[in-house]
């Protein structure tokens, strides 16, 4: 239940990124459900193994540098995934850093939520 929950939940960050990064197009929900499972599959692949490869340069960069990685899974991702568009790296650098931010407050308030439903 919880990998479905965050299945959908990337899914809608990825919408919510497409309305707010220009050059970054997500044609729809189906898209973006297929869209999250690529890049969910890329990043926990290849881009585990940069991340790992360029940790001393990461380091240096306090961290920065991990967006590059993650624009470039988003590149990689939208070559794989009709309906999913960045064009540049520019725009899948900003949409990196956004989709983080909204990964972070979507997941938040949806946690917020799942306790309020506990007690």
């Amino acid at each position: 239940m919880r990998l479905l929950l965050n299945w959908l939940l990337s899914a809608i960050a990825l919408l919510i990124v497409a309305h707010v990064v220009p050059g970054f197009i997500v044609s729809g929900f189906v898209a973006a459900l297929l869209a999250s499972v690529v890049i969910g599959f890329v990043n926990a692949t290849l881009g585990l193994a940069l991340k790992v490869i360029t940790f001393p340069l990461t380091v240096i960069t306090l961290g920065l540098f991990w967006f590059v990685i993650n624009a470039l899974m988003l590149v990689l991702a939208s070559a794989l995934v009709p309906g999913f568009q960045v064009s540049g790296f520019g725009a899948a650098f900003i949409g990196a850093i956004v989709l983080a931010v909204v990964n972070a407050i979507v997941r938040a308030i949806a946690g917020s939520f799942a306790r309020k439903d506990h007690r």
